[in-house]
Parts: C-alpha cells; sequence; structure tokens
C-alpha cells in the first residue's frame, strides 16, 4: 500500500466549509451577519463572525479607554449574536465562532479569512460616504481576489 500525501487545501470544491462574516454593529452589519448565517445554515457550513476592534491612535495619544471600548463593542456583539442563536436554536442548528483581531478591518478580515481558511467572505456596504473616494473595505476584499465576496446593502 502506497501512501499518498493528503491533497492540497482547495477552495470551492464541494461548497463553502467556512464563510467569514464582517460584524462592526452597523445595520449594514447585521444585514450581512443574517445573509452569511442563512448561507452557512442552507451550506452547513461554519459561519465565522469577526469583529475587528479599531486601533484609534488619536484617542489612545490622549488618554482615552479606547480598548476597553472597543472589548466592549466585541463583548456586546458576541452577547446579541449569542442571544439570536438561542432564539432560533430548536428552528435551525448552525455552526459559528466569534473572533476579534486588533487593526484596520481590511487586514483583520484577510488575517481571519487566511487562518480559518475561508471559502467566502460577506461584508455590509459601507455606510461612509468617504469610502466612494478612498475605497471601502469591501471594494479592497473584491481587488484582493482571494475568496468570493459578497457584499449585502
Amino acid at each position: 500500500m502506497v501512501d499518498k500525501e493528503p491533497a492540497p487545501f482547495e477552495r470551492g470544491t464541494d461548497g463553502p466549509k467556512v464563510i467569514v462574516v464582517g460584524a462592526d454593529g452597523s445595520e449594514s452589519s447585521w444585514r450581512a451577519v443574517s445573509y452569511a448565517a442563512g448561507l452557512a445554515r442552507r451550506q452547513n457550513a461554519l459561519l465565522a463572525v469577526v469583529y475587528v476592534q479599531p486601533v484609534i491612535v488619536t484617542g489612545a495619544l490622549l488618554g482615552a479607554p479606547v480598548g476597553e471600548v472597543t472589548t466592549e463593542v466585541a463583548d456586546e456583539l458576541e452577547a446579541e449574536i449569542r442571544r439570536s442563536a438561542e432564539r432560533l436554536r430548536g428552528i435551525y442548528a448552525m455552526r459559528w465562532e466569534f473572533h476579534t483581531f486588533r487593526g484596520d478591518p481590511y487586514n483583520g478580515l484577510v488575517t481571519a479569512a487566511e487562518s480559518l481558511t475561508a471559502d467566502a467572505v460577506v461584508v455590509g456596504a459601507s455606510e461612509q460616504a468617504g469610502h466612494r473616494i478612498v475605497g471601502s473595505v469591501a471594494i479592497r476584499l473584491v481587488k484582493a481576489g482571494r475568496w468570493p465576496v459578497t457584499v449585502v446593502p
């Protein structure tokens, strides 16, 4: 009998196994979480909800407790997701995890998608007017071309 080396990781062969979704508490991100949860449930995939805690240099320099505030946001997001999952427990069964990273949203989502070997990334459309000029996280993820990206309005 010949020992075979394991097959290399290949995205999208049997449907998604891991779907990463960005959450920041905005209405758009909650819609993205709902959409991604439906995809994950139907595909029997793991839903990885990711919150990237922004590093707010100006606030930190002025002595504001920035780390505490962003940690509180992460805790609130996770608690809301847990409440929603508990409400749906008897109706829908699905696997999910909550992850938090520090940094800018684009790099945090890229790190999460790479470390979790994501098959797809879902984000909410940016609600900030300046992103039309500079470029949103969604646009940057699409341009990276590493995963299928769904942008939920």
